[in-house]
């Protein structure tokens, strides 16, 4: 449905994309990750027919978008960041004049009144768009996109300044949508994109670092394995095993537990499994093991993984245990 083939734009000597290539499947939901810079709207604004590139290619159905460029905007709609409302007319003025603008041919009315039920606008239908709420106005940014019914939306940053509530409708939405479209999902939020993605692509100055399904993502990196052990033992003898036993980076306690047993953070080295090797040496010591738990790696931990440097991880490591221990300690005033 979508086909990028060595996508490059420079400006200047300044290169923002460097020859990127992926495609996105019919029906297929694909969040668009990046940091700030790295050339995620670019990449939507040459695939929305806004900027031009210096080299390779973007296709819509088959259709270059620089070499028929009406053709293929028919296919397509776009929510930019901000979305590109008229404030003093009402929402049926604005889609009405959307409608007429993309040249569309079916049943005006029929096709506004389907639009306005999938995103929820009728009970702001009659009213003017500067007195609805972030929410709603990103409501009609959406309705907006879905006029003609195109084949493709593309979305950047469709929950941005809203509420919790609002951010859950929208996501909903989204996914709604994603039965009937190919959508491309851009968003700083990166449980949304766990959330409502099939599939991640992760810019990072302007080269795709990842391309994969949404679930197999963990399995590219290698990021060291992180579990909660609690143990009854002596606190600073089992921490003292723990940070010399064999295949872990890193531990520090977190906390007391009842019965006499304290909690520990433990970092494994990559793909290495210590769970029976622990074991045995507690068995070993007369510790027993009673509780252990695996924080599993999420969308956040790959993102850092493949957007930053081997110092900017281990600084946000250590910041992020910090958290944990001291939500540990909140937990423990809170309960006396």
């Amino acid at each position: 449905m979508i086909e990028i083939a060595g996508l490059t734009k420079r400006y200047g000597k300044k290169t923002v994309l460097d020859h990127i290539s992926f495609t996105v499947n019919e029906g297929e939901v694909l969040g668009f990750l990046g940091p700030n810079g790295a050339g995620k709207s670019t990449t939507m604004n040459i695939l929305a027919g806004y900027l031009s590139c210096n080299e390779g290619q973007a296709k819509i159905s088959g259709i270059d978008i620089l070499e028929h460029p009406i053709e293929a905007k028919k296919k397509i709609g776009y929510l930019p960041e901000i979305p590109p409302l008229y404030p003093e007319l009402t929402v049926k003025e604005f889609l009405r004049f959307v409608f007429d603008l993309k040249g569309c041919k079916m049943n005006r009315n029929r096709h506004l009144a389907e639009i306005v039920a999938v995103t929820q606008l009728d009970d702001v239908y009659e009213r003017a768009i500067h007195n609805l709420s972030k929410g709603f106005r990103q409501r009609v940014g959406i309705a907006q996109a879905l006029v003609g019914n195109p084949q493709v939306l593309i979305f950047d940053e469709p929950t941005i300044g809203l509420d919790p509530k609002q951010i859950i409708e929208i996501r909903k939405l989204i996914k709604a949508l994603g039965k009937d479209h190919t959508i491309i999902l851009s968003s700083h939020i990166l449980p949304e994109v766990q959330t409502v993605c099939d599939r991640v692509v992760i810019l990072h100055e302007g080269k795709v670092v990842a391309n994969e399904k949404t679930e197999e993502l963990s399995k590219i990196v290698d990021i060291p394995k992180r579990l909660v052990v609690t143990i009854a033992g002596p606190k600073a003898d089992v921490l003292k095993m723990l940070k010399n036993g064999q295949g872990i980076l890193y531990a520090e306690f977190i906390g007391e537990r009842e019965g006499g047993s304290n909690a520990f953070i433990v970092e494994a080295k990559p793909n290495l499994d210590i769970r029976k090797p622990l074991f045995y040496t507690l068995a070993e010591q007369g510790w027993p093991l009673v509780g252990l738990e695996s924080m599993g790696m999420n969308l956040e931990d790959v993102f850092i993984y493949l957007t930053s440097s081997a110092n900017e991880r281990a600084r946000l490591r250590a910041a992020d245990i910090t958290v944990i221990v001291e939500e540990e300690n909140v937990k423990k005033k809170g309960g006396k």
